[in-house]
């Protein structure tokens, strides 16, 4: 499996068949490029521009945006949790999907705009994990020290940050990457994607940090 960070929580993510599923597309108003992408399926985690982007995606056949057990093809299947996307119960931003998407004898969980800590019901309907891809900037998501918690509550072998201000979007009030880097011991691993598999997870390095494709 590959996993490519295009930009803020949009991932390409490509099955060694050659499936392919991108995450969160954005629009061109949040200052990210969007250039021409195809992919088999599109995972919305919700209807905010940022994450639901689906018409600059092409080729998809299906569009997941609604909790419950999805099948996108005979060895792909993903679960989608409920969740919401502030510490209120959905009181300010309403809610979002938590999705975990089960290939190639691997689990990646991609949490989308979640606000709050996950209550035991959504960790075991999303583990075991195995590459968690989690936001961390804060404001319109958890934070980097909650997300840190997160990261030890779902236990991921594999952590991966996303949704954090880079220089394209300057102006956001979420908190740059390092924020949450400092709070790991010694260096993440960067790299341009992550190339995976259930048999060499043991060798993959515990926080990576893709670089975005934008």
């Amino acid at each position: 499996m590959l996993i490519r960070c295009i930009a803020h929580a949009k991932f390409l993510i490509e099955t060694e068949s050659g499936f392919r599923i991108v995450t969160d597309p954005y629009d061109a108003s949040c200052g990210f490029p969007v250039k021409p992408m195809k992919a088999d399926a599109v995972l919305v985690s919700h209807h905010h521009h940022d994450h639901d982007a689906v018409d600059t995606v092409e080729g998809w056949q299906t569009v997941v945006d609604r909790p419950g057990e999805h099948t996108l093809a005979p060895d792909v299947k993903v679960r989608a949790v409920s969740a919401f996307h502030d510490d209120e119960n959905g009181a300010k931003r309403g809610s979002t999907l938590l999705f975990s998407i089960r290939a190639e004898g691997l689990n990646v969980v991609h949490l989308g705009d979640l606000g709050h800590l996950p209550s035991a019901e959504q960790i075991d309907e999303l583990g075991p994990v195995d590459v968690l891809l989690i936001p961390v900037g804060g404001f319109f998501t958890i934070d980097a020290l909650t997300a840190r918690e997160v990261c030890g509550m779902l236990k991921a072998r594999v952590v991966i940050p996303m949704h954090y201000r880079t220089e394209q979007i300057p102006n956001w009030p979420i908190a740059p990457l390092d924020d949450f880097l400092s709070l790991f011991p010694g260096e993440p691993e960067r790299l341009s994607l992550l190339r995976v598999t259930a048999e060499d997870l043991s060798l993959q390095p515990r926080l990576a940090v893709l670089t975005p494709q934008v």
